[in-house]
């Protein structure tokens, strides 16, 4: 069962969304493209891994890019463990990049899918969390999700869609509207969905940085441990 998320933690953290969620740090970590997957967390594999190769390629914010940690630690590097642990041949290209809105990752997309050495069997989607920092209109961000979703229609490219949540000091209307935009395009578009990407880890500072926005690797180990079942279901 996927972490519960905890209401009363996200309001407490509000603030630092507010303050520079997901990289308003304007650090790239990783290059705006696609590029090699990081070297996996190192995990032992439960079963042999089998199987052709089951190319993903991770797509979002610093969520994705690993702000803040050491290489591998980023969540789609545990993501890959997790499937290679349970006998799933995946390799996980990171073409994550801290700061990116929509808009941004929607100018990007096609030169990510381009670039891989051939097309993928999944995209995992996860933006969102900076049009929220910048209180971007709710209908501009649905517009350039729905285009980056359209592309992946186009080339008929399955979607896992990690969502965000938008804290509640930016009132109830913004709020309804952004929170109800993943599942309704996610239905659209017959995505699997995690709904929060930070759920269970946000507002729990044993598993955040310093900086009280960004997960450290144990915040990341918790995503990636209810992220993976739903990629492994999609794959």
């Amino acid at each position: 069962m996927p972490v519960k998320f905890s209401l009363s933690a996200y309001v407490c953290a509000a603030a630092f969304l507010q303050a520079g969620l997901l990289g308003g740090c304007n650090q790239t970590n990783i290059v705006k493209g696609a590029q090699a997957p990081e070297n996996a967390v190192t995990a032992t594999a439960r079963v042999a891994v089998k199987g052709p190769e089951q190319l993903i390629l991770a797509f979002g914010d610093s969520l994705y890019a690993g702000y803040g940690l050491k290489r591998g630690e980023s969540m789609p590097a545990h993501v890959e463990a997790l499937l290679r642990q349970e006998g799933v041949n995946a390799k996980v290209v990171n073409a994550g990049v801290s700061g990116d809105t929509t808009s941004a990752g929607r100018k990007r997309l096609s030169f990510a899918l381009d670039n891989l050495p051939r097309k993928p069997n999944l995209v995992m989607l996860g933006l969102g969390g900076n049009d929220v920092l910048r209180q971007i209109p709710v209908a501009e961000t649905r517009a350039n999700m729905t285009a980056m979703l359209d592309e992946l229609r186009r080339r008929n490219i399955p979607v896992v869609l990690t969502g965000m949540r938008a804290p509640p000091n930016l009132g109830p209307d913004y709020v309804a509207s952004f929170d109800s935009m993943y599942p309704e395009l996610a239905r659209q578009y017959r995505a699997d969905l995690y709904p929060f990407v930070l759920a269970g880890v946000l507002g729990e500072r044993r598993l955040m940085l310093p900086d009280g926005v960004h997960p450290n690797a144990k915040g990341v180990d918790v995503m990636a441990t209810q992220i993976a079942p739903i990629v492994a279901r999609r794959l």
